[in-house]
C-alpha cells in the first residue's frame, strides 16, 4: 500500500504542518473541516502545498520523518521548487 507526505499551510510563509496518509482526500477533508482536534484546526491549516506519492507507506513515513527533522528554511525551498506561488494544490492533484 502506497502513502502520501503532505504539507498543508495557513498562508504563504505561515505555519507548516507535515503529515503521512494513506488517504489523501479523507485526510485533507479532515483538515479543512477541522473534524480532528489539534495543532492543524487550532491553526486553521487547510491549504494543501505539497503532496508526493510514494509506493510504499514505509517510504512515506520515512520521508515524512525526514522533513520533519528539516530546517524551516529546507521544508520553504520544498514547497516553492514545486508550487512558487503558495497555490492549494488539491483539485490539481489526480488522485
Amino acid at each position: 500500500m502506497g502513502g502520501w507526505v503532505y504539507i498543508v499551510t495557513n498562508r504563504p510563509h505561515g505555519t507548516l504542518y507535515v503529515g503521512v496518509t494513506s488517504d489523501l482526500p479523507r485526510r485533507i477533508w479532515e483538515h479543512r473541516e477541522g473534524v480532528v482536534e489539534g495543532f492543524t484546526s487550532r491553526y486553521k491549516l487547510h491549504q494543501l502545498v505539497h503532496a508526493e506519492f510514494h509506493d510504499d507507506i514505509r517510504g512515506a513515513i520515512q520521508r515524512e520523518k525526514n522533513i520533519k527533522g528539516w530546517s524551516r528554511g529546507w521544508k520553504l525551498d520544498l514547497i516553492e521548487k514545486e508550487n512558487p506561488n503558495w497555490e492549494d494544490i488539491f483539485e490539481r492533484l489526480q488522485i
